[in-house]
């Protein structure tokens, strides 16, 4: 890694500084390991005893904090921790091993469009008429299907998987074994089958051929994603059945998330680890789904909402809600409910006094 001047480095992060400005940090480093040369990350009031254990000379503080009383040489001031981490571990990234042009073990039809500066790595695959935009990243076992299109400045990890007209914005990052415009998952029987009666009668009393039988419905539409997206490893973004599935700008999505088939997912959402979105759901913007959240399918969540991990969602969710349970409900009706439970013992045995032993 390369080297910072303290104070470049709080320039560059926006930030205040005190003490020595010409200081050099390595890297950063947990407070109570960090050296001589690393710059000790302490930003919350809980980690500053933890400096005394560690020889920093230099460290990320909270807003206003002692640090020549803590022995440092100089400081770093940061009101908002979280934040300032985004920009510190940018400032310190370990950069990706993407050498410009094509690796010769790669396959590229001749049909291909490859940007200027783009990276092209071993065993990679790209199909008829793809469009690779300018300094793009494609890394190891990628493989791009035909008429598919990348904007500049993607980043394709190692045995990323991007389906057949996929059509993908500017600075989209995919994690390992992402895939991008996976056959979506729709089937159906012959006669109305158990799922059908279940939803209609209550009661799964379908057996037989008409239960067992599934017929697929191809997707014949793709997937379109817009800029600044993020996809994270095994995640997977189905194709749509008639039209595409849709990511808005600026959205990020978590490992081993599932977006099925027609899904459209607004302009800054968060999906986290393990969320599921069934077919046809719309997931307006600024959304926020916790992990292992699932949505139902034909579903509208409003924007700016927020659904707790493990929520299942089955209605429509307003716009500015937050989201709790199985099936989901609003929290503080949720919080009410939680809080009469937590009681119900008590009042059980209350009730078992009144009436002589209730059972």
């Amino acid at each position: 890694m390369t080297a910072h001047r303290l104070a470049d480095l709080a320039a560059a992060l926006g930030l205040e500084h005190a003490g020595d400005g010409d200081l050099l940090v390595q890297r950063p480093a947990p407070p109570a390991q960090a050296g001589p040369d690393e710059l000790a990350v302490a930003m919350d009031p809980k980690f500053l005893g933890d400096l005394a254990g560690g020889r920093a000379r230099a460290a990320v503080l909270p807003a206003g904090a002692d640090w020549q009383g803590l022995g440092l040489a100089g400081a770093i001031f940061a009101p908002r921790a979280r934040y300032a981490m985004a920009g510190l571990t940018a400032r310190f990234q370990h950069p990706v091993e993407a050498p410009a042009g094509v690796h010769p073990s790669a396959i590229v039809d001749p049909s291909a469009q490859i940007g200027p500066g783009a990276s092209i790595g071993p065993f990679v695959v790209i199909g008829r008429d793809v469009v690779v935009g300018a300094r793009a990243r494609i890394l190891s076992h990628v493989s791009i299907g035909p008429e598919a299109a990348i904007g500049d400045d993607a980043l394709l990890m190692e045995g990323v998987r991007i389906g057949a007209r996929t059509r993908i914005g500017h600075r989209f990052v995919a994690h390992p074994n992402a895939v991008a415009g996976a056959d979506g998952f729709s089937f159906v029987t012959p006669e109305p089958g158990a799922v059908e009666a279940a939803k209609a009668r209550g009661a799964s009393d379908v057996f037989g051929s008409a239960a067992t039988v599934y017929a697929r419905i191809h997707s014949l539409g793709s997937v379109r994603v817009g800029d600044d997206v993020e996809l994270g490893a095994g995640a997977c973004l189905d194709r749509g059945t008639l039209k595409d599935t849709t990511i808005g700008n600026g959205t990020k999505i978590d490992n081993l998330v599932q977006v099925g088939h027609n899904v459209s997912v607004g302009e800054h959402c968060l999906l986290c680890a393990h969320v599921g979105i069934a077919g046809s759901a719309v997931i307006q913007d600024r959304v926020v789904l916790g992990g292992k959240a699932g949505i139902a399918d034909h579903l509208t969540i409003g924007h700016d909402s927020v659904v707790a991990g493990g929520s299942g969602v089955g209605a429509n969710v307003p716009p500015r809600s937050v989201m709790i349970g199985s099936p989901a409900i609003k929290r503080d009706e949720f919080n009410r409910m939680w809080m009469a439970m937590r009681r119900l013992p008590r009042a059980m045995d209350k009730l078992r006094e009144l009436t002589g032993g209730l059972r």
